[in-house]
């Protein structure tokens, strides 16, 4: 008898376990005094380290006016741009905020706020390449380097059928196979693309008009809508001070001015 009820007892206690590991992202999330905030840390302006390692740019700057803004404190989750998504729905994070695209494939997981910038896909060109459009790109006998996880990554994987396509986890190593011109093509957002481009003119041009215009967009878990309509809020009142516009001419007036210039719109 003893044994029976030391193994019920002990089957119990699995059970409590297990329900009290299925609600632990949840109670991990309710913690109302910390929003902790998800991010890559490899991508300047928007998210990155300083010298001394860190967080700043334009993400971690966003984040912390809107914890300032809920009264909360915020603690940057540093992970990569493919684990975002997966670490919001098990509540190991309480926000994305990694200039994630808002799409529809991401919106059937997760929820995402009213966007606070546009932008869209572009093309990193090895110097001597005579690609003109995204359609001239798709022939066997090119190669497109996109990021893991990225809507580049997305795009190329649903349009390009003909081109080999190299899939990359970092932003840098995708650049250089252009640059040394193993790729054809880098496919990327806006002003990455631009930013890649200068730091590497002698080996590199790029066609900034975007193919696939996009939004920028903070991601919410499904459910929370209590939450989603603050940043929402947030995000009105902080563009109606001028906030956007201030980050972007402390992180980005390079590529605005430029922008300007290419008879590019730039939104921030």
């Amino acid at each position: 008898m003893n044994r029976i009820r030391r193994f019920l007892a002990a089957g119990g206690l699995l059970v409590l376990l297990a329900a009290l590991a299925m609600i632990a992202p949840t109670a991990r999330a309710a913690d109302r005094d910390t929003l902790v905030v998800g991010m890559e840390l490899a991508y300047p302006p928007f998210e990155m380290t300083d010298t001394a390692g860190k967080p700043t740019g334009v993400s971690v700057e966003i984040a912390t006016e809107l914890g300032r803004y809920l009264g909360k404190k915020v603690v940057i989750q540093n992970i990569a741009f493919d684990g975002l998504i997966p670490a919001l729905k098990t509540g190991k994070i309480d926000l994305i905020i990694s200039s994630m695209t808002a799409n529809e494939e991401r919106a059937k997981s997760i929820d995402f706020s009213e966007p606070y910038l546009s932008t869209g896909l572009c093309l990193l060109l090895k110097k001597d390449s005579t690609v003109k459009t995204i359609r001239d790109l798709d022939q066997p006998d090119h190669t497109v380097a996109v990021k893991k996880g990225t809507t580049g990554h997305a795009y190329a994987g649903k349009q390009i059928k003909r081109a080999s396509l190299l899939v990359l986890d970092k932003e840098a190593a995708a650049v250089l196979e252009v640059v040394q011109g193993k790729a054809d093509a880098f496919i990327y957002d806006q002003m990455s693309t631009y930013q890649n481009w200068q730091k590497n003119q002698a080996t590199t041009r790029a066609i900034l008009e975007p193919f696939q215009k996009e939004s920028w967009a903070v991601g919410i878990r499904k459910g929370n809508d209590d939450l989603k309509k603050k940043v929402n809020a947030f995000l009105k009142d902080f563009r109606r001070k001028g906030g956007f516009e201030r980050l972007g001419d402390k992180y980005l007036k390079e590529q605005k001015d430029a922008f300007r210039k290419l008879g590019y719109p730039f939104y921030l």
